[in-house]
């Protein structure tokens, strides 16, 4: 069995630890030490009398590993020589890629990516797996190898081959090695006169703070309600999930309970008065890839029927983990607790020790959230209000938004465009050659989001840089004929003003040029109705 790491960007949950760690021994019960003597002799037997040399240290971390191998995916060991890039990382900014990863059978498996980071920049998606760095194989490497096949000198290249969902054959992409900005709210914007839109891609120590600083800045341009996006945002800090939850329930509601070994002592964080969020409608759009402390979120407003949740099912991560230190300087990254739902709901996936495979399947049949009678007593639980909503793997959307068949996203030309990257590396090259034209042009972000358009000139330059590159030219790839040319091409325009814009200005320009594409959005704003209607706007102490 391969050695597990922690994975080195997901560090944000050391904070607590870096500040100042407890000595972890007193937690220890050393009652019966039967069991841990004979790992001592097992160990002493091995290094005084092996047939070879043995290195102790590397003896020493294989049996901590044994030990997390069977436990649960999140426990972890983190060795001492990792420690100091988890410091940088607190210091606001490190050198790499700018991607959360994690090792799922064996492969790198990217689960988001910093915003205007390399990666971002460069066109990983959530969802990718690295199969190779630089030419070579990364399946079956630790995370601790890929680490350091990624990192690098600023400014250096480094080449990987992703496998991407929907696509068959691998996505070349080259990344710019760079310093990594950490903050965790991507993007706010107003969505009509009324509502505004916030995107939280991580929780940090800072993200409660962001996220108020940006719903100041939105209120003042007449924002009345708010969809608060936490797709593709894989969890971190519990704390300032559970603020944001506050800011939108009256005192009293609970927010989320833990329980850890002594499953009868429970702990439950409950929301106090002088929420600014209280009387504000809300949506939370999720997905798959949505975890831990964006599931705690989720799972707040909707078990107490504060708000509506629109996308898919999220990924169901309710394990909650806490550092301890070791005498040499390393750390166990260990599971101490769960986390339930106010409704009671687990919603952990099952899993079976470090074996994440499962965490990529379908939780279970959807289409039992949707017919009561099929739904298992076990996996059933109740709002405030008394709604149904399910536990199991996951947090379920209340409108679950189904993949349009006949959204031009899903046309096979745009879809042989989206996995050769094509939009991203013209405008890149595009840039390359005429950036200080550009913004010179375009200095003022409103200004080119409302009044810029691309031309023709631009989209036939697209298509002679797709031809020139080679783009299409693979097996399989679709044939770009002129009526499917013209089939995609207000697509291909929106996504070309939206990279110009993220090249621009950056990654908070991009969203708001996309909305139109963004079915989870459209669907939200059709059901800010159905949140006065069933009143789940504001609510009172009373039940």
């Amino acid at each position: 069995m391969k050695p597990r790491y922690l994975l080195p960007a997901a560090f944000v949950f050391l904070i607590g630890v870096l500040l100042g760690a407890t000595i972890w021994e007193r937690y220890l019960d050393v009652a019966d030490t039967s069991s841990l003597r004979r790992v001592e002799e097992a160990y002493r037997l091995i290094e005084s009398r092996y047939v070879d040399d043995v290195d102790v240290e590397r003896l020493s971390e294989s049996a901590i590993y044994g030990m997390l191998e069977g436990l649960d995916p999140h426990s972890a060991y983190i060795p001492k020589e990792e420690i100091q890039g988890v410091q940088d990382g607190f210091r606001g900014e490190f050198g790499g890629v700018g991607i959360w990863y994690e090792v799922v059978a064996d492969t790198p498996r990217v689960s988001s990516t910093v915003p205007d980071g390399p990666s971002e920049k460069a066109g990983v998606q959530p969802g990718d797996r690295i199969v190779a760095v630089n030419g070579s194989s990364s399946v079956g490497d630790s995370s601790r190898t890929v680490q350091r096949r990624l990192k690098g000198r600023i400014k250096t290249d480094v080449d990987i081959m992703v496998k991407r969902r929907g696509v068959s054959d691998p996505v070349a992409i080259t990344i710019t090695r760079d310093r990594i900005p950490l903050y965790s709210v991507d993007t706010a914007y107003m969505l009509d006169e009324a509502t505004g839109v916030i995107k939280i891609s991580r929780f940090a120590t800072t993200t409660h703070r962001e996220f108020m600083d940006k719903v100041a800045e939105l209120r003042e341009r007449g924002m009345q309600r708010v969809i608060v996006d936490v797709r593709n945002n894989p969890g971190g800090v519990m704390e300032p999930s559970v603020r944001i939850a506050d800011e939108f329930l009256p005192a009293g509601f609970d927010i989320v309970s833990t329980r850890s070994e002594d499953r009868n002592v429970k702990r439950t964080e409950r929301a106090t008065s002088g929420g600014r969020l209280e009387n504000t409608p809300v949506i939370v759009l999720i997905n798959e890839n949505s975890a831990s402390a964006s599931e705690i979120l989720a799972g707040a407003i909707q078990d107490n029927d504060r708000g509506l949740l629109i996308g898919e099912r999220t990924f169901g991560k309710a394990l909650v983990q806490q550092q301890f230190p070791l005498n040499d300087g390393s750390y166990m990254h260990l599971t101490v607790s769960r986390y339930y739902t106010p409704s009671g709901r687990l919603i952990q996936t099952p899993y079976d020790g470090h074996d994440l495979s499962n965490y990529l399947d379908r939780k279970f049949d959807d289409t039992w959230v949707l017919d009561g009678e099929r739904l298992p007593d076990s996996l059933r639980f109740e709002t405030r209000s008394g709604r149904v909503v399910a536990g199991g793997g996951g947090v379920f959307p209340d409108h679950f938004v189904e993949p349009d068949s006949t959204s031009l996203l899903r046309h096979p030309l745009f879809r042989g465009l989206n996995a050769q990257i094509a939009d991203i590396r013209f405008v890149r090259d595009l840039f390359d050659r005429e950036q200080d034209t550009w913004r010179e042009r375009w200095p003022d972000r409103a200004d080119f989001v409302q009044s810029f358009e691309v031309n023709q000139k631009l989209v036939r330059d697209f298509w002679t840089f797709v031809a020139d590159q080679g783009l299409l030219s693979g097996a399989g790839a679709p044939e770009a004929t002129s009526a499917s040319r013209r089939a995609v091409e207000p697509l291909l325009k929106t996504m070309l003003k939206a990279r110009i814009a993220q090249n621009l200005f950056g990654s908070s320009a991009y969203y708001p040029v996309v909305r139109s594409l963004d079915v989870d959005l459209q669907v939200a704003q059709q059901m800010w109705s159905e949140l006065t209607d069933t009143g789940l706007v504001s609510l009172s102490n009373s039940e």
